[in-house]
């Protein structure tokens, strides 16, 4: 059975953490003072972005957030295009008069192999028609390194790898105000960082 077509993901709930925090960053950069913290929490968020999600460059998230991915049809396997994946919050579909339905959590699992997390639906499930409107079939995921601890004190379990990593681009961006943050060049990321990312790069299928 051929693939089913896979659609853009849909960012459903952005990330509430950072993977490093401003007070973080301030005692990479040795900066005790407060008037360049927003400065600072900006160059967290571009670091970030250049790193997580969809368009980030590893295909991966980082801090804890929400996933929709769509397909046209049902398949035994459905991949999910990021990783990693803590949980699948719904698998739903259009039924053939076009009224949405869900699928019961029983019905299949979150697997991974050597190509990332994907649905598998179990062996007894029996494929109903899905509508002719595409796209018929929406997966919603929570995705990204689990958070942990209680409010207020919730924390990121990003690898410290990666914290690095961003730690050292806000360095270089902060120190390097000209250096190029939107579409970022291989000169303006310093070498270390490819280094600390490179075990945590995915290649997309």
């Amino acid at each position: 059975m051929p693939r089913p077509r896979m659609y853009r993901p849909v960012l459903v709930t952005p990330p509430a953490l950072k993977p490093i925090t401003l007070a973080e960053a301030k005692a990479w950069l040795d900066i005790p003072y407060t008037n360049k913290d927003a400065v600072i929490t900006g160059l967290i968020a571009a670091a970030t972005a250049h790193l997580d999600g969809w368009t980030g460059i590893l295909g991966r998230c980082l801090c804890e957030q929400t996933w929709r991915q769509d397909f046209d049809r049902l398949n035994r396997c459905l991949r999910l295009p990021l990783a990693p994946v803590i949980s699948i919050t719904s698998v739903k579909y259009d039924d053939a008069d076009g009224v949405e339905q869900t699928v019961s959590s029983g019905d299949y699992e979150l697997l991974n192999d050597d190509l990332g997390p994907y649905v598998r639906f179990k062996d007894a499930y029996s494929f109903p028609q899905v509508h002719d409107e595409r796209p018929a079939v929406r997966v919603t995921y929570l995705a990204g390194y689990p958070n942990t601890g209680s409010e207020p004190d919730v924390t990121s379990t990003v690898p410290d790898d990666i914290k690095h990593a961003i730690a050292l681009l806000v360095r270089h961006w902060f120190d390097n105000p000209t250096a190029v943050v939107v579409g970022v060049t291989a000169q303006s990321v310093p070498h270390a960082v490819d280094a600390l990312l490179a075990p945590h790069r995915r290649i997309r299928f």
